[in-house]
Order: structure tokens, then sequence, then C-alpha cells
């Protein structure tokens, strides 16, 4: 089965639908113009709107039939701090400077907003279907926030579903695999503290520099000696801050980096492992060093027998040969793992096309993935809760 005939029809109003929000990007916990939007097309739709979830989410519930199944379908909402290039090229280039939709998000909000039409106008199904459209994806954890503050008590799901864009996957084809698609992410900071000195009298002092060179090897350790081989980690230093002069070995320095990893049970092992190694390393050169963890997004795991339902629904709407079952998880993070969590579920990848990748400053979101996507979407409820 190819893009819903009457999706296709109006795939040049979710065209217009994105540019503009393309065109008024806004960061996390900020979207109040995009949740402004968004209630509005829901509310025209004759869909029942609640807002104010995590500040500016919006949820559109919608019911057909008298089953008592239900469903949840969620978009991010957020943009990114990314001065947007190409001046001139795209009509629609953001207003917003310094902010802009670099990861698809404008996309993900339209596609739901086209299933939404769509099954609002035709109801072929039994039961609800709750549109949760959610701030503050990128960084924040605006996924987090909706669950603690009641999302699935508030608006029950017997199953939950996520879907992100993907460059470099062809329009119109998908993704999906049961298990791990995106990493956990953990954060951390170590404070090493020496004893400065003139940079021409070492040894008069306790050099933290050195200390933490040595500490910056030393953590590779984990990922190529700790763990078995088959079990992936990164866990990259990303800063090193020390001193401000040629000539002074400085008495503090400061590292910085992050974890991605699919095992909650590494996880839970790294600030362990990494303060082993930190304490060590210290100690060897007389220095002492104090760690700051911090827990980040869990890893996106799907269920097993809802990633085998969404790729059964993928090949519906674009043919078995364009749904990949076995995709390579990436250890990027995405907190609609808070709600997987909670509720099984599954997060499908859709192909965006030869495009610039995602949190870089050329990216736009693929128009001609957006009937596409809103075909997923309304093609899942009408396969979830068929009338019966």
């Amino acid at each position: 089965m190819p893009i819903i005939n009457r999706i296709a029809e109006f795939a040049p109003e979710l065209t217009e639908w994105r540019r503009d929000l393309h065109a008024h990007p806004e960061l996390g916990f900020q979207e109040h113009r995009t949740s402004d939007v968004v209630a509005a097309k829901l509310e025209a739709m004759g869909i029942e709107v609640h807002r104010g979830m995590a500040g500016t989410g919006v949820i559109g519930t919608l019911k057909a039939g008298t089953g008592d199944r239900s469903i949840g379908l969620r978009a991010d909402m957020d943009a990114l701090p990314i001065l947007e290039r190409g001046e001139g090229e795209r009509p629609h280039r953001s207003t917003n400077d310094g902010v802009m939709h670099a990861c698809g998000h404008d996309g993900h909000t339209t596609m739901l907003l086209g299933a939404a039409k769509y099954l609002a106008e035709n109801k072929n199904f039994d039961g609800t279907v709750h549109f949760i459209f959610q701030p503050a994806e990128e960084g924040l954890g605006g996924g987090d926030k909706m669950v603690q503050e009641g999302l699935f008590e508030l608006f029950p799901c017997d199953t939950v579903w996520g879907m992100h864009n993907i460059p470099g996957i062809p329009v119109g084809h998908f993704a999906v695999a049961p298990g791990p698609m995106m990493a956990a992410r953990d954060n951390f900071e170590i404070t090493i503290t020496g004893k400065g000195s003139h940079a021409a009298m070492p040894h008069q002092g306790i050099d933290p520099v050195v200390v933490g060179a040595h500490m910056v090897m030393a953590l590779q350790t984990i990922t190529s000696r700790n763990l078995n081989p088959r079990d992936a980690l990164v866990l990259s230093v990303t800063q090193f801050h020390a001193g401000h002069a040629f000539n002074i070995v400085p008495d503090q320095i400061v590292l910085r980096g992050t974890c991605r990893v699919f095992d909650p049970v590494i996880q839970q092992s790294l600030p362990e492992r990494i303060g082993r190694i930190m304490d060590g390393v210290s100690a060897t050169f007389g220095a002492t060093a104090e760690l700051n963890y911090i827990k980040g997004y869990p890893a996106t795991i799907n269920d097993a027998e809802q990633a085998a339902v969404a790729a059964q629904v993928a090949e519906r709407v674009a043919g078995a040969e364009r749904v990949d079952r076995a995709p390579r998880p990436v250890m990027g993070a995405e907190d609609f793992s808070y709600m997987l969590n909670v509720r099984p579920g599954a997060y499908i990848w859709a192909g965006n096309g030869d495009t610039a990748g995602v949190h870089h400053p050329d990216y736009d979101f693929n128009d001609e993935a957006l009937a596409h996507g809103a075909s997923y979407w309304a093609q899942l409820v009408e396969d979830r809760l068929t009338r019966v």
C-alpha cells in the first residue's frame, strides 16, 4: 500500500505548515508560538485539546467507536541553538537568529498533525488516539517531565510510538528494530586539584595538566579493556580546561565529557568505573580529583512485539523492500526513552534523503517525507485500533 491518497491530496498544505514552523523555531520549554499553532490546528480538526503539560506541551485526544483500546503518538517540537546557514537560499529560513530546526522537529510535528487531520476526517478506527506534542527533547528532558506530570495517568495509552527522520536513508524508506535504537547519554565533569608553580620550576608543584593528560588516556581503557568487546560504549572527553598563562602551572583543571551506552547495567556501573580510574591516576601523582556524574537520558529500547508491528505497518505504507528491519543502533540519545520505559512501544526512523546531517547548520527537513510519515502514523492507528 502506498501513501494514503487523502494525505497525498493535502501534502502541499503540510509543506506550508512545516515551513511556517521552520521559519519560527523555538528552544525547549519556550515553544509558545509552536504550541499555539499546534493547538489551533487540532481544534480546527475537531480534536479535543489539552495544554500546559511540561509547560508548552500539547495533547490532542480523538475518539472513535466504542472501543476502550488506546494509543499514543509522540512528536517533538523544539529547535536548537544553531545559526542557520544559507541566507536567502530558503524562503522559509529561520527568522529567530541563532535558533533553527536543525533536527527536523518541525517535520515531526507536521507529520503528526497530518495524521491527525486524516484520522479526524475518517475516524476509521475503534478506540482513542492521543497525539502527544512534546516540548524540550533537545537535552532538557521534556519527555521525562511529561511522564512525571502524569502523562499516561491522565491520557491512558496501551502503547506509545515515536518517529524521527534520518538523513542518508531515502525518502519513503523506514528502519526499525527490536531492542536498542538510541543510546543512553550521561555527562561527567572531573575536577583535578594539584599545586600550582612557575612553569620553569614544575618540581615545586603538582602539575594537574599532566594528571589530566594521563587521565584522558586511562579513561579509554574502560571501553578497550574493562568491557566485553561486544558491549557498545563511547566515552569521550570533550573539554580540557587548564590555566590562563604560558608560564604558570595551574592549581586546578577541569575535564568534561559524555558517555553513550545501550546496556542499562553498564550505564549504572560507569560512575564507579570512572571514579576508580580517576582516584588511581590522581593518587599516582599526589593530586586529588572529584567526579560530578550527571545522569542523562536512558537508552531508547524498542519492545520486540511493537517493533515488529511498526515494521509491518511501514511495509504496508512503503513496501517490504523499503523497510530495514535490522538497522544498526546509533549512539545519539533521545528522550522518547522515558515514555518507552513506562509503556510498550517502538521508535522508528523515516528517511530524509540525501541531506545535511541533523544538528548541522545546513540541515533542512525534506518536505517530500511529510506524506510518508503522516501515512505511517495513520496506518498505525487504523491497524492497532481496527474496527471489529
